[in-house]
């Protein structure tokens, strides 16, 4: 059994980037966490979407979800919090495995998140990085096959009812998911899989 811990600065990231992923890690029996920095209040309701997010988790298989409780928009001042934060969850948890989001993104909590977490994570032996809509330059080099548990992920995403509708383009975000994981699965040659950029795997 391995340990594994997810990263996202707001509700929703992580069921968009790599619920797939942390649903398989669930079924192989793997224990899962996950740490959602903020509680998404600039998108909507705060108590609202902690719910969707503890609803979403328990789909998916995740034992435990840890706050950050830190504000939405503004985890860039917040830097040095975050990374104590984090540092807490890592030794408290000690993972084998951490998943967080890219870097190279248009959105500042995004790329606080990313680079916090490069720090905090320097002696985690596998380091992998998600996508999410806001993600840029996104060159994936290692993918997932979700063929089993895009189900999941899928019920996992319309559990967050405040934010299916809120993608400021024609698609939803069930639609965006499902686009994504063909295209992720044709990449790596599979029907539908996740996609990752790794900071540091050990084989």
């Amino acid at each position: 059994m391995k340990t594994i811990l997810a990263l996202a600065p707001h509700p929703d990231d992580l069921e968009i980037g790599c619920g797939g992923t942390l649903a398989e890690h669930a079924n192989r029996g793997d224990e899962v966490h996950i740490y959602v920095a903020t509680s998404g209040q600039v998108g909507g309701d705060a108590a609202v979407r902690r719910a969707e997010q503890e609803a979403a988790a328990k789909i998916l298989g995740v034992q435990q979800v840890h706050w950050g409780d830190f504000e939405d928009t503004h985890l860039p001042a917040s830097s040095q919090d975050l990374m104590a934060s984090l540092e807490k969850i890592v030794q408290q948890i000690k993972p084998d495995t951490v998943y967080v989001n890219h870097l190279d993104d248009t959105h500042q909590d995004h790329r606080e998140m990313a680079l916090v977490a490069r720090s905090v994570t320097r002696y985690i032996p596998n380091v992998l990085c998600y996508e999410t809509p806001s993600t840029i330059g996104f060159e994936p080099t290692v993918f997932m096959d979700t063929h089993g548990t895009l189900s999941l992920k899928l019920k996992a995403l319309e559990a967050h009812k405040s934010q299916v509708e809120r993608t400021r383009i024609s698609l939803n975000i069930i639609e965006i998911a499902l686009a994504t994981s063909h295209f992720r699965g044709v990449q790596g040659k599979m029907s539908c899989a996740e996609a990752f950029m790794p900071i540091r795997i050990r084989l």
